[in-house]
């Protein structure tokens, strides 16, 4: 980019033709956000003043996230938001960037969760705490509680309950899964979407994954050593009835069926998301 004058419309068509020439994804769709959050404006708001000049500040800005793309850094950390089930969620690098799968988690959850009636949920590895949050906000009778193993999970999900307006309604916990909870506490639903990557084929993700947090993401040599024992801690914490719900790798639901069934749970199922892979795992205390 040179130092002449630059419009929006310029600026898209060059954003988007450098970014095809770099194989960054959806390189039209993201200069759009880029240039949209540099500018204040949505994407469809940057149609309506094509010829709008930018400043010299606005291009200085607007370059550097360029060069952060570039280096394959999640336009979601870029911008600092990522929207899910309806809700605009602060992320940055300390976070997992939440995935419309995800929202199939909370489903799986709202189903059990009763409208009319008050409940305790618990989510285990909260990241930006979009489950818990979502959960509470679309069930306001129920008592939400949140654990993470880090601290800057947990800054970032108090963070978002407080601006999305459940803060007094989701109670967070740092700590090691079920370790981080007050003893004899049991719910009548577990929800989790833990790390379940083989360590082996993170090297093989697509570089933008590689740079959400490796905690996140790494479940051991079979992507499911958080899972393994996640199932077993649960069932205690369960009320009679109660429901696990976990997110699971594609290829991994038969694995996971099994050892919640040895485990003790019953009526387990898998269900599929769009794209028909295995995606959410579900039993009964």
């Amino acid at each position: 980019m040179s130092t002449e004058t630059w419009s929006i419309r310029r600026v898209l068509d060059w954003t988007r033709g450098h970014f095809e020439k770099q194989k960054i994804d959806d390189p039209r769709l993201t200069s759009e956000i880029l240039l949209g959050h540099v500018l204040g404006l949505a994407r469809v708001k940057l149609y309506m003043d094509l010829d709008r000049p930018l400043s010299k500040e606005e291009l200085s800005t607007f370059r550097a996230l360029i060069q952060r793309r570039l280096a394959f850094e999640p336009t979601q950390y870029l911008v600092g938001s990522r929207e899910f089930y309806g809700r605009r969620f602060a992320v940055d690098a300390r976070v997992l960037i939440p995935r419309g799968e995800t929202e199939l988690l909370v489903e799986a959850a709202l189903r059990d969760v009763k409208k009319d009636q008050p409940s305790r949920v618990l989510d285990l590895c909260t990241g930006s705490g979009c489950v818990a949050i979502t959960i509470a906000a679309e069930r306001p009778q129920a008592s939400v509680w949140a654990t993470d193993l880090m601290p800057g999970p947990i800054e970032v999900a108090k963070a978002n309950a407080e601006k999305l307006g459940v803060d007094g309604r989701v109670t967070f916990f740092q700590g090691d899964l079920f370790a981080a909870v007050p003893e004899g506490a049991t719910f009548d639903v577990i929800v989790s979407n833990p790390p379940y990557v083989k360590s082996g084929e993170i090297a093989t993700l697509q570089k933008e994954v590689q740079k959400e947090p490796r905690a996140a993401l790494d479940g051991g040599a079979d992507g499911l050593d958080l899972i393994r024992k996640l199932v077993v801690d649960a069932l205690p914490r369960l009320k009679p009835g109660g429901l696990l719900a976990m997110e699971i790798g594609e290829d991994q639901g038969e694995a996971v069926k099994e050892l919640m069934t040895r485990a003790g749970c019953r009526d387990v199922r898998i269900e599929k998301d769009l794209a028909r892979h295995d995606r959410i795992a579900l039993g009964r205390a």
